[in-house]
């Protein structure tokens, strides 16, 4: 059975020598605290990250502004631009500031901050989509998501899991479980992309605060078509391999954007 809805064996992945690479690199790396310990002293830094991400996020649903629109448009600066593209920047910066106030494993919040991130563009903000759901190629479906009558148990069912497993599986690896079961069971009827993001971030910031000065969103945009395959490959094969170790990559490479910045500072 695909993806999310195999619940026997909730959720389906397994543990393997690369993801297990990769988790010990990137440990290593956030363990140099000479690199992080001080990244509270650059609140520009933690700024220009939050601006990145949210202009990769949006690009990767076609949003059209540039990264210094989306930055002027963050400081109230007038924008010429399409209204919909400025409103989502608005909404994705209150969004993002809502990391660090919110319980990671909190479905009410997660409704909560996707009713910001889709204020005044989404009539059903906030709230579980009330039909069925599709990915297009043109005309022709690639996939189907599970029916909206399933959606609030499905939920429950990621949720749950995550509460019980955050004592035992590795952040790294939850955050990555999570962004593709979210993705799969595609729970909201716009903005889903951008909660799965935006909430990976929610979880690891909630396990090292130096997440948050990390922007993975400009490692997946550089990497979007890989992204995609993960996620459709993974819906084929009925479990989430592929995905954990594509955004393992992508939070090592993240990591290691941000040694280098700091170095050249």
């Amino acid at each position: 059975m695909q993806g999310g809805l195999n619940m026997e064996n909730y959720p389906p992945y397994s543990i393997t020598d690369k993801m297990l690479n990769y988790v010990s690199e990137i440990m290593e790396k956030i363990g140099e605290t000479n690199y992080f310990i001080n990244l509270n002293k650059y609140p520009e830094l933690r700024r220009k990250t939050r601006i990145k991400s949210i202009h990769s996020s949006l690009a990767i649903e076609n949003n059209q502004l540039s990264l210094f629109q989306v930055e002027d448009v963050i400081n109230g600066k007038l924008v010429i631009g399409e209204q919909k593209d400025i409103q989502e920047v608005k909404n994705a910066f209150k969004a993002y500031e809502e990391i660090g106030n919110v319980d990671p494993y909190s479905i009410e919040d997660l409704k909560r901050v996707q009713g910001i991130m889709t204020y005044l563009i989404e009539e059903d903000s906030g709230r579980f989509r009330n039909h069925g759901e599709g990915v297009y190629d043109v005309d022709k479906c690639i996939f189907m998501a599970p029916s909206e009558n399933m959606v609030p148990k499905l939920m429950d069912n990621l949720f749950n899991w995550m509460k019980e497993a955050k004592s035992s599986v590795n952040p790294l690896i939850l955050s990555s479980i999570f962004h593709y079961e979210f993705v799969f069971i595609h729970p909201f009827s716009d903005g889903n992309g951008r909660t799965a993001r935006l909430w990976q971030t929610v979880i690891l910031s909630d396990w090292k605060e130096i997440f948050k000065y990390i922007s993975i969103e400009s490692i997946i945009k550089e990497n979007q078509e890989e992204y995609y395959k993960a996620i459709a490959d993974c819906n084929q094969k009925g479990d989430s391999n592929e995905f954990i170790e594509f955004m393992l990559k992508v939070i090592n490479k993240s990591i290691d954007e941000v040694i280098n910045s700091k170095d050249e500072k």
